[in-house]
């Protein structure tokens, strides 16, 4: 980067899958009517109190386990006072001095924090008659529970903050934390970041890179904006404490706010919630409750089914995927076999009818169930997709659509050679052909004898006795 580096930190918001807000019984779903999940404790009516959510405080402490940071006993509640119209109370209820974690590493990373907090509301821009004249309010997502991970500047390159935040969301949407939908807002990331020269140990001044959701935005986001930076030092100016936005369209960020001087928020602790209080008891019973991360199944996946790591990454893909895996195998199945079926004809039907794995009508003990048949020689592995095929579309196992279709695989050498025989006697070109060096014509033979057994013959059989006959 011409003889600069960039120094990046990350502060990523994420909602906990709680179903209701974190100070009131309001539903937390995606989707519904505007301002139709609202109370008087999340719009901040007068007499109004907030209770906590404990579910959502479990869940800020699961996430902060898996990210190795250490859970404070006592965390307070602050008032966070600005403006903003998706802000009903005029304060935002955050942790600020006394935090849920600290001192954390993820992937290498120091995380400096993470903290419980409300999320705001959102401001609607568009889709209304007179958008271009007004801006309308939704308070749905007002009182939504938060963590806030804020990491320390380790970071160095924007593929490397990209590749941070994916490993992030795998962790949170694995612990059932968080559903991981960027798209609708409920995991969002802002990026600090700052240039300096190579060997130069003070930071250079930051500028902030609000409201990225998506790896590809955050990576594109951080390219430009490093290399703008570098732009403005190398040329002699200097870089201005701010704001920015990106902009997808234009590929640039662009100013939003300045922050050349701290924006007072005037916090102070919350009067109406008393100090949140995490017993040893409460964080042992959350630990051990904890499945075993990504990573760690992952090296487990390896050594224990001696299957390649490529295998263990795509079976990983999420916990839903790794307990099936681990279900057919428990069935019966050969790991490296169950591997194959379920990133392969599994993976590719699923994904044709739109669904994911725990909504699969075949279930591990059905698909091990199938394994064997083929394992055992029962049915060809072309046979086999065929009842794969018929067994998501109806439910019933391999071994009851094998038997009531008389589909068993041809393995008997007698009945297998009288096949070839006919063959060889219906085909006495392809034969001499053969025979005189065009060894291409054995496929269309092997073709031949399959076709006459429709299917059913053992493929390995049909080579080998071919061969022999053709060879004599």
């Amino acid at each position: 980067m011409r003889d600069y580096e960039a120094v990046i930190g990350l502060e990523i918001h994420a909602q906990l899958l709680t179903t209701s807000k974190i100070f009131c019984g309001c539903s937390t779903a995606f989707g519904a009517a505007p301002n139709t999940h609202v109370c008087a404790v999340c719009l901040g009516l007068p007499g109004s109190l907030p209770v906590l959510n404990r579910a959502a405080v479990d869940d800020a402490i699961r996430a902060s386990l898996a990210l190795g940071c250490a859970i404070q006993e006592t965390s307070i509640f602050a008032r966070k006072n600005y403006f903003y119209p998706d802000l009903p109370k005029g304060y935002q209820i955050s942790q600020y001095e006394l935090p849920l974690a600290t001192g954390g590493l993820f992937a290498g990373v120091r995380i400096t924090r993470v903290h419980l907090e409300e999320d705001a509301g959102k401001s609607l821009h568009e889709g209304f008659v007179d958008s271009a004249r007004k801006t309308y309010v939704d308070f749905n997502r007002t009182g939504v529970p938060l963590v806030e991970i804020v990491t320390e500047p380790d970071l160095r390159t924007a593929a490397d903050a990209a590749d941070f935040f994916s490993r992030l969301r795998e962790v949170l949407v694995w612990l059932g934390v968080n559903d991981g939908n960027m798209e609708e807002g409920s995991l969002r990331c802002d990026a600090n970041v700052s240039v300096r020269p190579n060997g130069q140990a003070a930071f250079g001044t930051k500028a902030e890179v609000k409201n990225l959701n998506s790896f590809r935005f955050l990576q594109k986001a951080l390219e430009h904006e490093i290399e703008r930076q570098i732009d403005v030092v190398s040329s002699g100016g200097r870089v201005v404490q701010e704001t920015r936005l990106w902009d997808a369209a234009a590929g640039r960020t662009v100013p939003m706010r300045s922050k050349e001087e701290a924006h007072d928020y005037r916090y102070f602790p919350d009067p109406d919630l008393p100090a949140v209080i995490v017993t040893a008891e409460r964080i042992a019973a959350i630990r051990a409750a904890m499945p075993e991360l990504p990573d760690a199944r992952r090296r487990r996946i390896v050594e224990q089914y001696a299957l390649p790591e490529y295998d263990a990454d795509q079976l990983t893909q999420s916990r839903a995927l790794a307990d099936y895996f681990e279900g057919v195998v428990a069935a019966g199945a050969p790991p490296k076999p169950a591997s194959n079926w379920i990133m392969g004809e599994l993976a590719h039907t699923l994904k044709a009818h739109g669904v994911d794995i725990a909504q699969s009508p075949v279930g591990g003990a059905q698909l091990a169930g199938l394994i064997a048949l083929v394992e055992k020689g029962t049915i060809s592995g072309s046979m086999a997709k065929d009842v794969f095929e018929k067994m998501y579309e109806t439910g019933r196992t391999a071994a009851a659509i094998v038997e009531a279709e008389g589909l068993t695989q041809i393995d008997d050498e007698s009945q297998i050679a009288a096949l070839i025989g006919q063959v060889v006697a219906a085909n006495a070109d392809a034969v001499a052909q053969y025979r005189g060096g065009k060894a291409s014509t054995f496929g269309f033979l092997v073709g031949q004898v399959m076709k006459a057994a429709r299917g059913k013959a053992n493929p390995k059989r049909v080579n080998d006795l071919l061969k022999q006959t053709l060879d004599a």
